[in-house]
């Protein structure tokens, strides 16, 4: 039987710091933390911070208070989630530091500044700065779409752009949307209202007309796309899934000088009618090897929602992967 060689570790926390902010109202940072690496026990008496237990994982939890405390030291705060987030980036990440991830402001707005908050989504908006084309391909929750909307108002404001166009394909709708009452607008908003939402947390509410009748925002379903040349624009086409290749590629061949396109999706959840290949799940074979294009893949560990969202991810994932294979038409294109 092998031994396990144990330890302990004292953290001194600085006088400039509160307690509170690194370990939580009622200790519960401290008490989630304990749970997650259940062999080491941990005390708190003044401003210092024991920890016993297994050599390796007083080492792990010595660097996560010390990567808390940087972010703490930012002015970011800590919860519960953030401290889980960053224990598990230092268990299956190399070389990673939690504070760089957490602490990079994306947008400061109404007063709330827009982070990544896990390492995809970091790698997710990096690739946005390095290319012109990114792919963010994963479950709900994972700030695919809030975040590539961060980015273009970002770009907005640092008139790096001069317009944003955000666009969806209005599946339930067909894509022809004649047939339904009411004006354009009254038509398309239940398909577009979730880009609606994103902007209304980044630009204040009385803006959003101005910035639409001016034509510097635009929300529009993907079929009014057709036979335009995009410049000088921040283009996001979300629920991208839900895209023929047909649409797929009259999409991308809209990117005109100046311009950034990130195009965000799931996968998992096709609402085409049966048989019709998703332009999202073949896209990476055809441009998977083109320069200035990159592909971010985000998974139930980057759900930012309620933490049950994540588990709710993970069990219709593992349910999904032992169903039998659905027939699929070929596409001719």
């Amino acid at each position: 039987m092998t031994n396990v060689v144990t330890t302990s570790s004292t953290i001194i926390v600085p006088a400039s710091i509160q307690m509170i902010s690194l370990v939580g109202s009622s200790d519960e940072i401290l008490r989630a933390v304990e749970a997650s690496v259940p062999s080491c026990d941990i005390m708190v008496r003044g401003n210092e911070i024991t920890i016993d237990g297994p050599t390796d994982d007083v080492a792990l939890l010595d660097q996560l208070f010390a990567e808390l405390l940087i972010i703490v030291r930012t002015g970011a705060l800590i919860n519960v989630e953030a401290a889980e987030r960053s224990l598990h980036m230092l268990r299956n990440e190399a070389n990673v530091s939690p504070a760089g991830v957490l602490t990079a402001d994306i947008l400061s707005s109404r007063g709330r500044t827009i982070r990544a908050k896990t390492l995809n989504q970091k790698k997710y908006v990096d690739a946005i700065d390095n290319n012109t084309i990114v792919f963010g391909i994963g479950p709900a929750g994972t700030g695919k779409t809030y975040l590539a909307v961060a980015k273009a108002v970002q770009a907005l404001q640092n008139k790096e752009i001069s317009r944003i166009i955000l666009t969806r394909p209005a599946v339930e709708a067909g894509e022809r949307l004649g047939f339904l009452p009411g004006t354009l607008s009254e038509k398309i908003d239940p398909y577009l209202r979730p880009l609606y939402d994103a902007l209304h947390d980044m630009i204040e509410p009385e803006k959003i007309p101005r910035l639409m009748t001016s034509g510097t925002i635009e929300v529009a379903p993907l079929a009014y796309m057709r036979g335009r040349t995009l410049n000088d624009a921040f283009i996001i086409l979300d629920e991208a899934q839900n895209t023929t290749p047909e649409q797929m590629k009259m999409f991308l061949t809209r990117l005109g000088f100046g311009s950034t396109m990130v195009v965000t999706g799931d996968t998992t959840q096709v609402d085409l009618p049966g048989g019709i290949r998703s332009g999202l799940s073949i896209v990476q074979e055809i441009l998977g090897d083109v320069d200035d294009v990159a592909f971010c893949k985000l998974t139930s560990h980057d759900v930012v929602r309620h933490r049950l969202v994540g588990r709710i991810v993970e069990a219709y994932a593992k349910w999904d992967a032992v169903q039998p294979e659905p027939p699929k038409r070929p596409f001719r294109g």
